[in-house]
């Protein structure tokens, strides 16, 4: 996402500044698992999760929210980092 993805990275951050880190990180968690991994995404879990009331993070309704799939990477993906070693 390039220098967007930059901002809201450091958006969701500042979000420690009202949140526990316990509460942003499950909150990220939440939007991961959905899907929808922005700064708003995020910050929609953790409003609704404060207020006690269920997310309502229904993607059609919210094209602008990005759909993200994270994989998980390997390690021997790491190891192509290591000098003399080729990818």
């Amino acid at each position: 996402m390039g220098r967007r993805g930059k901002r809201e990275y450091v958006q969701v951050l500042r979000l420690l500044e009202t949140f526990s880190q316990e509460e942003v990180h499950s909150a990220v968690k939440d939007a991961l698992r959905l899907g929808a991994l922005s700064f708003d995404a995020v910050k929609h879990l953790l409003l609704c999760q404060m207020e006690g009331r269920p997310p309502r993070l229904d993607l059609e309704l919210y094209p602008y929210l990005h759909r993200v799939r994270v994989s998980t990477t390997s390690a021997k993906d790491y190891m192509s980092l290591l000098p003399g070693r080729a990818a």
